[in-house]
């Protein structure tokens, strides 16, 4: 099954937060709100499509260095 996450906006209503930082990688108790989000997706979840704009590049990072720490030890 799949689950879609968006995290496209530009986080207008939480600047000057968000104008160096994407609105899901704002930290909520020491974490990323993205990471909330992915944490409490069901086990039948086996693909994630993560919608993105603005500082894509940033979320696109976290998700891969995420990735690569629950696949290598």
């Amino acid at each position: 099954m799949d689950a879609v996450i968006l995290a496209a906006g530009l986080g207008t209503r939480l600047r000057p937060y968000t104008l160096q930082i994407p609105k899901p990688l704002l930290l909520v108790q020491g974490r990323p709100i993205l990471d909330w989000g992915l944490a409490a997706l069901p086990e039948e979840i086996d693909r994630v499509i993560v919608v993105v704009h603005y500082l894509a590049d940033q979320i696109r990072h976290y998700l891969f260095q995420e990735k690569r720490k629950t696949i290598l030890p």
